[in-house]
């Protein structure tokens, strides 16, 4: 029988847990005793994480994002926000995902899944560790951006200006994070084919603030 609290932050399946609680009558039991007394938190059905209260550390919302829907990565405003490159605060985790477009509710907060095709899901995505201790797969800031372009119905950026009023106007990105984007990224999701002329333009708008 192991001790919940050796979990640390990392989500944990009903089989794995149900597995080290093996020496009760009845496992199932023991786990629903754990999360009406607040000791487990259930993400989604099957899947659950050690309250920070037992831990003594900070739950990663990157972390469970990605167990909660898989594959996914963490992209939109969330990688935005992570890396610091917009001033808001956000409290949805959005992701994006081979599968189905989903939402999910918990206690921690809200999560949203986005469909995206395939052939464009690997590009600009990486993997973050933390202190060597957990990792998650983030969309680079370039991705990030491309990705709401792409999901965001009725946006049309079809000039150097329009790009520039979404990322400084609407996205609050300042003007010096823009000359830290990498353009071959971008490069590689117009390549996929989705928005092509929107990303273009983003393209561009970069390259001219880059003076390249």
């Amino acid at each position: 029988m192991i001790n919940i609290q050796e979990y640390n932050i990392n989500p944990i399946t009903h089989n794995v847990l149900r597995e080290s609680f093996g020496e009760y009558n009845s496992p199932k039991d023991k786990i629903s005793r754990l999360q009406k007394s607040g000791s487990l938190i259930r993400l989604r059905k099957g899947i659950y994480v050690v309250a920070p209260e037992q831990t003594g550390a900070l739950l990663s919302m990157e972390l469970i994002a990605n167990h909660i829907l898989g594959p996914s990565y963490i992209s939109y405003e969330s990688a935005l926000s992570y890396y610091g490159f917009i001033p808001e605060r956000v409290f949805q985790v959005r992701s994006a995902t081979l599968k189905r477009s989903k939402n999910f509710r918990n206690e921690l907060g809200e999560f949203e899944y986005t469909t995206v095709p395939v052939e464009y899901y690997p590009v600009g995505i990486r993997i973050e560790t933390i202190d060597n201790k957990y990792a998650f797969i983030i969309a680079t800031p370039e991705k990030a951006i491309c990705d709401l372009i792409i999901a965001t119905s009725g946006l049309r950026l079809q000039s150097v200006k329009s790009v520039r009023e979404y990322l400084t106007e609407s996205l609050r990105i300042d003007e010096d994070t823009i000359l830290t984007l990498n353009t071959s990224i971008i490069e590689e999701c117009i390549n996929t084919g989705y928005k092509k002329n929107d990303l273009f333009y983003l393209k561009k708008y970069i390259e001219h603030e880059q003076h390249i």
